[in-house]
C-alpha cells in the first residue's frame, strides 16, 4: 500500500528528487538550489522531505554509477557550510547524522551498507575545523566500532574507512587496538586492505602491515608494501624488518607484489633515503648478518638497471698509497691497503660476477648469431668485460695482499675477506708467475689453524662450527673455490691439499697434536673430501685414502673430545661415499657412534649412516657388515618392538633401517643442538626417511611392509607438540606431504594402511598410551584430529598425469554388464578410498559394545573420516561388502545420532552405487577382499541383516492410513532375556503424520528404557522414503556412555 504524503511535504520531495537527478550535469549550481530550499523553508519539513526523498537509495541494493553520484552529492551538501545560516546548517547536520546512526542498526544489510557509507564519505570529507558537538561525535565513533563486527564485508569495509580518520587520534586509542585486534581475524581480503590503509605509522602497526607480507590474497600483500612505502621512512624500521620486507617481497610468487616491492626499495630507500647510493642502501641491511638478503637486493638492482656500473668503485681505490690512511695493513716494500668495508665487498662481489655472467652471456649469443647481430652482441660482451677488468686489480699480487690485510685484521673482518676469496673465480692464473704467487697464498690458508679464545676456566673453546675450515662452511667453500681455481689441473688439487694434511697429521700420528690440532687436520680432509670426486685422484700421493682412513679418521672418530669425534665422524661418512664398496670397520664404526656416542654425535652419525644409504643403498651398507644381521621389517612385522639400547652387540646385529628406526625411541635424540634444530637426531631420521619413502623406487630392498610404519612415524612427528618450533623440518614434511601422494598408486596404499596405526598412536587411551589432564587429553584429540583430516587429503590428491593408468579401449568399466558383476573388483582398490572405509569398518567393529570413554571418542572420529570416504563405481566387491558392515557400524556408533545420519546417509548413497542391490557378496568373495586388506573379521555375524519382521498394524485411531512398508527390525541380540526379545520384536514404530506422532510417544515413554539399552540401530535398504522423524528417542540409543 502506497504511503500518502502531505501535499506541501510532497511537493518540497520533488523539488529535492529533481535537484538530485539533475545534479550530474552542474553540481555546483545544485549545491546552492538545494541550500535555497533549505533556507526558504522550516529545518523540520526540510529535513523530513530530503530523507524520505533519499530513502530509495538505502533500498538499492546494486552500487549503480547514478545512485554513487547521489550518494556523493549529498555528502557534499551536507559538508558544506552556509556561513550566512549557520544555525540552521548545525541543525541539519546533527539531525542527519542521528538518522545515518539509526540506519547503522537497521535489519537490512543494503540499509545498514548505505548509511555506513555515507557516514565514511561525510568524516572523510569534513575540514578538520567543523564544530561538531563531542558528544555526537562519540555517538558516531561508537555505533561504526558496532558495525566493525558486522556480518556483511562491505558494510566492515565502509566502518573501517569511517574509523581511519581517528587511529591516529591518542584519546581514541581503542579505535586503533580495535582495527590491530580485528585484522588478523578478518576473513574478507577487501576489509584487510581497508585496515591496513587506515593504520597510521607506529612501532605498534609497523609489525601487524609487516605480516601481512605473508597474506594468502595476492591484494593484501601489495596493499602492505604499499602502506609501507608511503608510510614508513627507512630509517623507522628496524634491520631486522627491513631484511624481512625485502626477503619476503623479491621471492613473492607474485609478479605484482615483487613489482611493488621494488617500487618500494627503488623510489622510497633508495632514490629518498639513499640518494641512489646502492652501498649506502646495503648499509641499511647489515649485510654481515643477513649476506643473503644484500645479495638478492644487490641481483635485483642490477637486473633492473638502477646501479651505474661506469660510476661506481673499484678494488683498486683500496690500494692506493695515500699517506694518510690511519686503518690498514702495511707491508714492508709496499705501501699502507686500507681495508674495504662489508657494504662495498659485497657490493663489488656481485657487481664482479654480474658483469661475468652477462659478458658470457653475450658471448654465447655472439657464437650463435652472425653478421651484424653477433658483432653487437660480441661488442657489448667486450664492453662489460673491460669494465670487469677495471675494477678487479691489476695483478695476483695486489689481490692476494689485499685479502693478507683483511685476514691480519682479525675476526671482524673475517667477512669482507671471504668477500674477497669469492672473487678469485674471476681471476686469470694461466700466467705460471701469478699461478705460483696464488699457490703459496692457498696453502697459507690450508695452513691457518682454527680461530679460538679462552673461557673464564681457563680452556680453549674453538671459534665456529668446528668441523669446517676456518670455523664456517662459507669460509671454506671461499678457499676451496680459489684452491680449484689455482690449481685447476686434474689431480693437482688433491696432491696438494694431501701434501698439507700429511704434515698437520705428524702430531696427531705422535699423539702430541691437542683436539685444536686434530679439527684443524679433519676439517683440511673434510674439504678435500667434499671437493674430489674420486679416490683415483689420491692414489700415489703423500697421503694414501687407506692411510687416511686407519690412522686419521678411525682415530678421530674415538677422540675423547666430542668436537674431533663429530668432524671425524662427518669425514667417515664423506669417505664412504667415495667408496666403491664400503669398508667394514668405516660401517661399524658409524653405528656404534650412532648407538653409543652422546647426541650430538649421534646426530652426526645418523646423517653420515643415512647419506651412505641413500647413496649406496640399505643392502650395501648391510653387506659391509659382513655378518648376518636380523629385520623386523623383512619378517614383515606389524608391530615393531623396540631396541635394547644398553646390549651394544644386540644393536650392531640388525640392519641398518631396524637400527636408524630404533633411534625414534630415544628420548634424548630428540633433544636440538644449540640453537641448531638440524643437530636433533631425530630430524635427521626424519629427513631421511622421507627421501626413503619418496624414492622408494630406487630402494627395493627397503621391505614394502616396512613403507606404513616409517610413514605413520613421520606423521606422528609432524603432529607432534615437540617438534612444534622445528621450523626446517617442518617444512621438508611439508614438501614431502605434498608430493608423496600424487606420486605413485603404491604411495596412496602405504596412506591406507598407515592411518589407523597413526590414529591409534595418537589418540589417547588406545593402545595402552598414557592420558593426563583434561587440557591435554583435549589437544591430543585434536592434533589427532587433525591428522586424520590431513591423511584424507592426502589420499584423496589427484596422481600426476604419468602416474594414471591409461584406460582399456576394449573393456568399458562403467557397462551394465561389469557394474552387475559383483566379483568385478580391480586389484588395485586396496590403495584406495574403498580399501580404506573397509579398515575403519572393521576397526570400529573390533570393539566391544561396553566401550570406554576414549575408546567411544577413537570411535567417533574414525567413523567421521569414514563417511568422507568415496567409492568408486567399479569396484562393485568392495562396495557389498562395506554394504554389508554398515548395519554392525552404525550399532557401534549408536550414541551419536549425528554419525548415524551420516552413516545411513553413506548407506544409501552405497546402495545407489551397488549395480545389482538384491544380490549379496558371497562369504568367499568377503573373505578374500578381507585377506587382500588384511584385515580380520567374522562375515558371518552379518547374515541377520537381511531378516526382517512384520510390522505391527496401525491403531484404530490414525487419521489417514500410513505406508505400509515399514523399518525392519534386528533380532535383539542373545544377551537379552528372552521375554525382553519377544516384545521387543512385537514393537515396531511406524512412520506417522503429525496427527499420530502422539500416539507412537506415548509408546515410546513408556518402553524407553528397554529400547534404549538393548535396541540396536538397524540400516534398512527398501525404506527409502522414511521421514527424518523416525529417528527418535526409541529408534536410537540414548545412553552415551
Amino acid at each position: 500500500m502506497a504511503v500518502e504524503f502531505p501535499e506541501e511535504e510532497k511537493l518540497l520531495m520533488q523539488k529535492v528528487a529533481k535537484i538530485f537527478d539533475e545534479a550530474r550535469a552542474s553540481r555546483i549550481r545544485k549545491l546552492k538550489e538545494l541550500s535555497a530550499l533549505r533556507s526558504s523553508t522550516s529545518l523540520a519539513q526540510f529535513f523530513a522531505a530530503f530523507t524520505k526523498t533519499l530513502t530509495p537509495v538505502f533500498t538499492s541494493q546494486r552500487r549503480t554509477a547514478s545512485v554513487e553520484r547521489i550518494v556523493q552529492f549529498v555528502v557534499i551538501f551536507v559538508c558544506t557550510r552556509d556561513p550566512n545560516n549557520s544555525e540552521d546548517y548545525d541543525a541539519f547536520f546533527e539531525q542527519f547524522l542521528r538518522f545515518l546512526i539509526t540506519g547503522t542498526t537497521a535489519a537490512s544489510r543494503t540499509s545498514r551498507f548505505r548509511a555506513c557509507q555515507i557516514i565514511s564519505e561525510i568524516i572523510m570529507r569534513l575540514p578538520d575545523d567543523a564544530e561538531v558537538s563531542d558528544d555526537l561525535w562519540d555517538e558516531v565513533i561508537d555505533c561504526v566500532k558496532v558495525r566493525v563486527g558486522d556480518k556483511v564485508p562491505v558494510v566492515r569495509t565502509f566502518s573501517v574507512r569511517a574509523l581511519s580518520r581517528f587511529a591516529n587520534d591518542a584519546e581514541n586509542s581503542d579505535i586503533l587496538e580495535l582495527l590491530l585486534e580485528t585484522l588478523p581475524s578478518e576473513q574478507n581480503p577487501d576489509v584487510r586492505k581497508t585496515i591496513l590503509l587506515s593504520l597510521p605509522p607506529s612501532n605498534a602497526t609497523s609489525t601487524a602491515i609487516i605480516n601481512c607480507t605473508l597474506d594468502v590474497s595476492e591484494a593484501v600483500r601489495k596493499t602492505a608494501y604499499f602502506v609501507l612505502a608511503s608510510k614508513f621512512p627507512l630509517q623507522s624500521l628496524s634491520i631486522k624488518q627491513r631484511t624481512i620486507i625485502l626477503k619476503r617481497g623479491l621471492a613473492d610468487r607474485s609478479a605484482a607484489v615483487t613489482k611493488e616491492c621494488l617500487k618500494l626499495m627503488k623510489d622510497e630507500w633508495l632514490m629518498k633515503s639513499c640518494d641512489g647510493d646502492p652501498i649506502e642502501l646495503l648499509k641499511y641491511l647489515d649485510v654481515e648478518t643477513y649476506e643473503s638478503i644484500g645479495v638478492s637486493v644487490m641481483e635485483a638492482l642490477l637486473k633492473a638497471g638502477l646501479v651505474k656500473l661506469h660510476g661506481g668503485q673499484s678494488i683498486k681505490e683500496f690500494l692506493s698509497s695515500d699517506s694518510n690512511t690511519t686503518e690498514g695493513y702495511c707491508n714492508s716494500h709496499r705501501s699502507c691497503t686500507q681495508l674495504v668495508d662489508a657494504e662495498v665487498a659485497l657490493y663489488l662481489r656481485t657487481l664482479c660476477k654480474h658483469l661475468q655472467t652477462e659478458a658470457q652471456a653475450k658471448g654465447s649469443d655472439a657464437a650463435m648469431t652472425s653478421g651484424t647481430e653477433a658483432a653487437v652482441y660480441a661488442s657489448e660482451a667486450s664492453d662489460s668485460n673491460e669494465l670487469l677488468e677495471k675494477i678487479l686489480p691489476e695483478s695476483v699480487s695486489e689481490y692476494i695482499e689485499l685479502i693478507k690485510a683483511h685476514i691480519v685484521a682479525g675476526q671482524t673482518n673475517r667477512f669482507v675477506a671471504r668477500q674477497l676469496l669469492l672473487l678469485g673465480s674471476m681471476l686469470d692464473f694461466s700466467d705460471a708467475t701469478n699461478r705460483k704467487v696464488a699457490a703459496v697464498f692457498v696453502l697459507d690458508l690450508l695452513n691457518c689453524p682454527l680461530q679460538h679464545e679462552i673461557d673464564d676456566d681457563g680452556n680453549k673453546v674453538v671459534i665456529g662450527d668446528g668441523i669446517s675450515l676456518g670455523g664456517e662452511p662459507d669460509w671454506a667453500d671461499a678457499v676451496s673455490g680459489l684452491a680449484k681455481r689455482v690449481h685447476a689441473t686434474p689431480g693437482e688439487f688433491e696432491e696438494v691439499v694431501l701434501g698439507v694434511v700429511a704434515e698437520l697429521a705428524r702430531p696427531c700420528r705422535e699423539r702430541t697434536a691437542d683436539f685444536l690440532d686434530w679439527m684443524h687436520c679433519l676439517s683440511v680432509i673434510g674439504l678435500l673430501l667434499e671437493n674430489t670426486k674420486s679416490f683415483r685422484w689420491m692414489h700415489g700421493k703423500a697421503i694414501e685414502p687407506a692411510e687416511l682412513l686407519h690412522s686419521l679418521l678411525l682415530p678421530g672418530a674415538k677422540h675423547i673430545h666430542l668436537d674431533v669425534q663429530r668432524a671425524a665422524i662427518r669425514c667417515l661418512g664423506l669417505f664412504g661415499i667415495l667408496e666403491r664398496n664400503l669398508t667394514e670397520v668405516l660401517i661399524k664404526q658409524l653405528r656404534l657412534s650412532f648407538v653409543k656416542g652422546p647426541s650430538l654425535v649421534s646426530s652426526m652419525a645418523s646423517k653420515a649412516l643415512m647419506d651412505l644409504a641413500t647413496w649406496h643403498g640399505p643392502q650395501e651398507v648391510d653387506k659391509a657388515m659382513n655378518q648376518s644381521l636380523s629385520s623386523q621389517f623383512q619378517d614383515h612385522a606389524k608391530t615393531i618392538h623396540p631396541v635394547d639400547w644398553s646390549d651394544t652387540n644386540e644393536d650392531l646385529n640388525i640392519e641398518l633401517i631396524d637400527l636408524l628406526y630404533a633411534g625414534f625411541d630415544r628420548n634424548d635424540f630428540s633433544k636440538p643442538g644449540d640453537a641448531d634444530e638440524s643437530e636433533s637426531v631425530h630430524a635427521v631420521l626424519a629427513e631421511g626417511f622421507a627421501k626413503f619413502l619418496l624414492l622408494s623406487e630406487n630402494y627395493p630392498s627397503i621391505s614394502v611392509s616396512s613403507h606404513p610404519i616409517l610413514l605413520a612415524k613421520l606423521i606422528n612427528l609432524y603432529f607432534s607438540r615437540k617438534t612444534a618450533e622445528w621450523q626446517r623440518l617442518k617444512q621438508c614434511l611439508s614438501v614431502f606431504f605434498e608430493h608423496y601422494p600424487s606420486l605413485s598408486v603404491n604411495h596412496k596404499k602405504c596412506i591406507c594402511k598407515a592411518f589407523l596405526p597413526v590414529m591409534r598412536s595418537m589418540w589417547p587411551g588406545i593402545d595402552g598410551s598414557t592420558g593426563g589432564s583434561n587440557v591435554t587429553l583435549s589437544n591430543r584429540r585434536k592434533h589427532a584430529i587433525q591428522a586424520s583430516r590431513f591423511m584424507l587429503q592426502m589420499l584423496q590428491a589427484p596422481l600426476y598425469p604419468k602416474e594414471i593408468d591409461q584406460p582399456d579401449e576394449n573393456v568399458n568399466k562403467n557397462s551394465p554388464e561389469q557394474l552387475h558383476d559383483p566379483t568385478n573388483s580391480s586389484n588395485n582398490f586396496d590403495f584406495g578410498e574403498e580399501g580404506l572405509a573397509i579398515c575403519i569398518a572393521s576397526e570400529v567393529l573390533s570393539f566391544q559394545k561396553k566401550k570406554t570413554a576414549a575408546e567411544r571418542s577413537y570411535v567417533s572420529a574414525i567413523s567421521k573420516i569414514l563417511v568422507l570416504l568415496r567409492f568408486r563405481p567399479p569396484e562393485q566387491g568392495a562396495i557389498k561388502l562395506m554394504r554389508r558392515l554398515m548395519n554392525r557400524v552404525a550399532e557401534s556408533v549408536s550414541a551419536d545420532k549425528e554419525i548415524v545420519k551420516e552413516v545411513k546417509r553413506m548407506a544409501e548413497h552405497l546402495k545407489a552405487l551397488d549395480g545389482s542391490p538384491d544380490e549379496p557378496l558371497p562369504a568367499e568373495q568377503a573373505n578374500l577382499l578381507l585377506e587382500k586388506l588384511d584385515v580380520e573379521l567374522n562375515i558371518d555375524d552379518d547374515e541377520s541383516s537381511s531378516l526382517e519382521v512384520e510390522p505391527t498394524p496401525l491403531p484404530p485411531k490414525a487419521s489417514r492410513p500410513v505406508r505400509g512398508r515399514r523399518r525392519a527390525r534386528q533380532e535383539v541380540e542373545s544377551s537379552c532375556s528372552s521375554d525382553e526379545d519377544e516384545t521387543l520384536q512385537q514393537i515396531v514404530v511406524p512412520t506417522t503424520n503429525p496427527s499420530v506422532r502422539s500416539q507412537r510417544a506415548s509408546k515410546s515413554a513408556a518402553l524407553s528404557k528397554l529400547a534404549s539399552s538393548n535396541k540396536p540401530v538397524k540400516i534398512n535398504d527398501d525404506d527409502e522414503d522414511e521421514d527424518e522423524d523416525e529417528e527418535s528417542e526409541v529408534t536410537s540409543e540414548d545412553d552415551s556412555d
